[in-house]
């Protein structure tokens, strides 16, 4: 339900009831034109990154300027150079998304999500496709970025060390529920069985392979723990991990 929570953000997807209201408008209510402005508050960061692969990087990122602006080419250069330099890709706009790595797509992907200066940034879960070490590095570059501009961003991630480190708020999704939202310091904290199972990474809990475990799983696992049997997870860090922080030299977020 994560990446259809974006997707309907943004009016992609159409929900069957309810509303979402975006700066005071509901979009399942407005026009085609509103919902287009609208639209230009965001900033989307898909999963793949989802450049056009017949294109080089400095063409992707201009993409949004040439289609949404009538700014002149000298303008749109300033513009994605200064975003290309933020994301650490400065030199590499020549190549092509097949000739660059998957954390290098990230970042052109980021680029491009950045050139029309959004309100909200979505990034769709930045960590897919990358090891640990990239992952830091993609995690660095958004809380970089949101100290140098005034942007709200709103990531999806099941990636637990991430959820840990990056956010300053939390919310977790389960069976179609947001069932805790708030301070990254209090979903740490939480001993709501089915956060607490999630942030810990371990099999302990309600939350199973594919769906919500009964009781009797629930207590057959919790004997297996009792006589002996590791769990998995990190169910014995005790404490809030430090948040990542801006890279020094930056704005204070």
């Amino acid at each position: 339900g994560k990446s259809v929570f974006l997707k309907s953000l943004i009016g992609l997807l159409r929900p069957e009831q309810g509303s979402i209201v975006i700066d005071g408008t509901d979009i399942l209510q407005c026009s085609s034109k509103e919902l287009y402005e609208i639209r230009k508050l965001f900033g989307v960061l898909f999963q793949d990154g989802a450049l056009f692969g017949s294109m080089n990087l400095y063409d992707n990122v201009a993409f949004p300027l040439r289609e949404h602006t009538k700014k002149s080419e000298s303008d749109i250069r300033k513009i994605v150079m200064d975003k290309l330099e933020l994301v650490g890709l400065l030199g590499a706009e020549d190549k092509l998304p097949g000739e660059i790595s998957g954390g290098m797509r990230k970042r052109a992907g980021l680029a491009r999500a950045l050139v029309l200066d959004p309100q909200i940034i979505l990034v769709d879960e930045p960590d897919s496709g990358l090891d640990p070490v990239r992952t830091t590095y993609i995690s660095q570059t958004l809380i970089d970025i949101n100290a140098e501009i005034d942007a709200t961003i709103l990531i999806v991630s099941h990636n637990i060390n991430l959820a840990r480190t990056v956010p300053d708020n939390i919310g977790m999704l389960f069976r179609r529920e947001l069932v805790m939202f708030g301070p990254r310091e209090v979903l740490l904290t939480s001993d709501e069985p089915v956060v607490k199972q999630f942030l810990n990474g371990t099999m302990i809990g309600p939350i199973g392979m594919s769906e919500e475990k009964d009781e009797a799983q629930m207590a057959h696992e919790q004997a297996l723990v009792d006589a002996g049997h590791h769990a998995g997870g990190v169910d014995d860090v005790e404490g809030i991990v430090p948040q990542m922080q801006a890279t020094p030299g930056m704005p204070e977020r």
